[in-house]
């Protein structure tokens, strides 16, 4: 896919990946559509920076644990910009939450923002989507491919983003790819000490934490060049993944 003169949304573009990305995909030629809910500051940041490059950006406030919110989202920003051609589904909470002090509280905010929201932000895309034969990239976790018992309820979310990335490819195609990313040590908790820090760099196979940049990439090979991809979930990790200790979880 040309990015340049499309049209993207991005949820959670107001700090952290979904900023990041929501900035790569302005730098290519696209028109974005800055979701943010808590971080409206970040967001309206980025779009003053876009515009000050001559680039197209909106901000669009919505409280993506309402369903109805998450699914009319999309069509405010088609009919701002005319049409939507890529949706990245970023908006995420990570919530260090063991099994036994959940609770039921707990379990539907992280459920309804992580998973939920993603679900019904694509259902209200897909029309658009299918008439622009365009892509959706949802942002998954390492912790959806294995468990972390520290982040239970963060887990099983991530886990549903990968099974939903699955069903939304058959469900969309051939008109729309869709996929998802999961990040390893990229952007660690900003609750991380130094310690912890070198502690996941030293059990990283590749000994070192990756950046943003590294899933900037992903999610551009994705868009641009995964044309025959779909239903896919790539896992930007260091190895991590595929490490032989398995004793070690995230602290």
């Amino acid at each position: 896919m040309e990015l340049r003169g499309r049209v993207a949304l991005v949820t959670g573009a107001g700090r952290r990946l979904g900023r990041a990305l929501a900035r790569a995909l302005a730098d290519r030629g696209m028109a974005l559509g800055l979701h943010h809910h808590a971080s409206g500051e970040g967001a309206r940041a980025l779009r003053e920076e876009i515009l000050a490059g001559g680039g197209r950006a909106e901000c669009f406030p919505a409280d993506l644990t309402d369903a109805q919110a998450a699914r009319d989202l999309p069509g405010r920003v088609a009919a701002a910009f005319g049409g939507l051609d890529v949706l990245v589904n970023s908006a995420a909470v990570m919530e260090r939450l063991r099994f036994e002090e959940t609770t039921p509280e707990q379990w539907n905010r992280i459920l309804d923002l992580n998973l939920r929201a993603a679900f019904f932000c694509t259902q209200g895309a897909a029309a658009a989507l299918r008439e622009a034969r365009g892509k959706v990239v949802n942002l998954a976790d390492l912790a959806g491919l294995e468990p972390w018992p520290a982040y239970a309820a963060h887990s099983v979310s991530k886990a549903g983003i990968v099974m939903l990335t699955k069903v939304l490819a058959l469900s969309l195609a051939p008109e729309v790819t869709v996929n998802a990313i999961a990040p390893g040590a990229v952007l660690v908790p900003e609750t991380y000490d130094q310690a912890a820090r070198d502690w996941l760099a030293r059990s990283t196979p590749l000994e070192r934490l990756g950046s943003p940049a590294d899933v900037v990439a992903a999610v551009l090979y994705l868009l641009e060049g995964g044309d025959y991809v779909t239903g896919t979930t790539l896992a930007v990790d260091g190895g991590r993944l595929v490490r032989t200790d398995r004793a070690d979880r995230l602290p």
